[in-house]
């Protein structure tokens, strides 16, 4: 029986693998082997595709007696997941003669599907990045589970045919009487956008306006920041607020975001348009924070990437957890090391953490003494390290509100605040577009761009200095006031970096 060569992938975060798939048949007591570093979920793969052939009526490989060995190369990658179920079912099929392509055709196209006892092909993840594959390969066509359609869709130049069982791929192929064929699913070219988080929830927030301001910053710059102060001052519903105010992911980042999420197995819907937002608990362990685990898979902070990632009380974190966040916080990319190999993960996050100024949270409250000692206060502080107090560019502290401004009625244009807002964070957002000439934020330029794109008056500059030898500052510090400034003179749209713009952005350098 002639061998052929079906084409499948090993999905990834961003990045696919191409994978071939051949198998051999011959006469005898039936057994079926899997060769090529499959995981135990492929290795299952056997049992599913032999039932899901015998149920489609398309003959039982166990009754026939037959001796089949699929392999799947290239042999030095890891192959995980249940999607190669369709392939494999393919392959056997081409081998035994019971459809018929020719090698050329097969190799434009790529099938990809997890079937069930009965022949069903069941949605997988990581569809996005397998399709990306297969435009960058010169894949032609590609076959997959119906429910993975909308999310294919999103990628041109690559036919879609969306398939519901295993029968009607067989039908579509073959060449006895007008069977029905699958029809190709079109790219979606317009993507609706999706509605922001908690709209108007800015506009309800009364008071806390150095917070807000400083909110306004991060968004608009991607900055990290800090909200310190006693319960119950709003910090959480301020972190919470934030994502009202960013703008919709530009369509490259929505496929890179999309892609992560669908890979990770928590997409819920087929696109997301709007930046992540994360919260894991403080009790979190670090592997679910950066990743990991038996199959790498993408943790916390990259899920995050492009949005947000929030992390409330901020100091009850495992400490190995706060430290972790060092290289993403510098670089916006995360490497997940392990003994099996490493993976470099994209995380490109805004960081909102939230913390007390103390164990019982009540230093310096005005209704409430303090009953910590200063050694719990001091060991308390030192769990954010000196490091992490560096890569956090804003530390606003978020007061108690009187009681007075609760019952106050909201100014006229309350309604209005939160569009105002995100009005003025797209705004400064293409200011930078249009300086660096792609899509990036000013908390993200290399440090050797600095003197390219962000210069400083003499003026402006000697205060920078000055101040910067009285607070003792790091030289990552000092360039991150920089950018800071430059965020703060892009929402006034001035051209130049003034001295009030440096006197601002060292106002949010941390007090505790």
């Amino acid at each position: 029986m002639k061998i052929q060569r079906v084409y499948s992938a090993q999905p990834g975060a961003i990045k696919a693998n191409l994978v071939s798939i051949e198998t051999d048949v011959s006469f005898g007591i039936y057994s079926f082997l899997i060769v090529g570093l499959p995981a135990k979920e492929v290795d299952e793969s056997k049992d599913r595709v032999a039932a899901a052939i015998k149920n489609s009526d398309l003959g039982s490989p166990k009754s026939e007696g037959r001796k089949i060995v699929t392999s799947l190369s290239p042999a030095y990658v890891q192959k995980s997941g249940s999607h190669f179920d369709l392939p494999i079912a393919i392959s056997y099929l081409l081998t035994i003669k019971k459809i018929e392509i020719d090698n050329n055709d097969l190799k434009k196209k790529l099938f990809v599907g997890e079937m069930s006892l009965n022949g069903e092909l069941l949605p997988v993840r990581g569809i996005l990045s397998i399709m990306q594959l297969a435009k960058e390969n010169g894949i032609e066509e590609i076959y997959l589970p119906d429910e993975n359609k909308e999310e294919a869709s999103l990628v041109p130049n690559v036919k879609i045919f969306a398939c519901k069982n295993l029968r009607e791929i067989y039908n579509h192929f073959s060449t006895e009487g007008e069977e029905e064929k699958i029809l190709d699913f079109p790219y979606k070219e317009n993507i609706e956008d999706g509605e922001s988080l908690n709209e108007d929830l800015f506009s309800f927030i009364k008071g806390q306006e150095t917070a807000k301001r400083a909110l306004l910053l991060a968004a608009s710059g991607g900055h990290n920041i800090a909200l310190f102060g006693p319960p119950g001052t709003g910090k959480t519903m301020l972190a919470k607020a934030f994502s009202s105010i960013l703008p919709s992911l530009t369509r490259e980042s929505m496929l890179e975001v999309t892609s992560i999420h669908s890979f990770a197995g928590v997409l819920d819907k087929s696109i997301i348009t709007t930046p992540p937002f994360r919260a894991p608990h403080h009790s979190a362990s670090a592997v679910s924070l950066v990743g990991g685990g038996s199959q790498m898979k993408p943790g916390e902070i990259t899920l995050a990437h492009k949005g947000v990632l929030f992390l409330d009380e901020f100091p009850e974190f495992d400490k190995s957890v706060i430290e972790a966040l060092r290289q993403p916080l510098e670089d916006g990319t995360i490497t997940v090391s392990r003994a099996k190999g490493s993976v470099k993960y994209p995380a490109q996050v805004t960081l909102v953490a939230a913390m007390n100024p103390c164990p019982c949270g009540y230093k310096g409250s005005p209704i409430r003494q303090c009953i910590c000692k200063q050694t719990d206060i001091e060991r308390y502080q030192r769990k954010i390290s000196g490091p992490i107090v560096d890569r956090i560019d804003l530390w606003v502290e978020v007061p108690h509100v009187p009681y007075e401004e609760f019952l106050q009625g909201g100014s006229p244009t309350a309604s209005h605040l939160s569009n105002n807002f995100k009005e003025k964070v797209l705004n400064a957002r293409n200011i930078q577009n249009k300086r660096y000439n792609k899509d990036i934020l000013n908390a993200h330029i290399k440090n050797k761009e600095l003197e390219e794109f962000i210069k400083l008056s003499s003026e402006a500059e000697n205060i920078l200095i000055e101040y910067s030898k009285k607070m003792s500052l790091s030289p990552r510090v000092f360039h991150k006031l920089k950018k800071i400034a430059r965020t703060i003179a892009d929402l006034e749209n001035s051209k130049d970096i003034e001295v009030k713009h440096i006197l601002e952005a060292l106002q949010y350098r941390p007090k505790l």
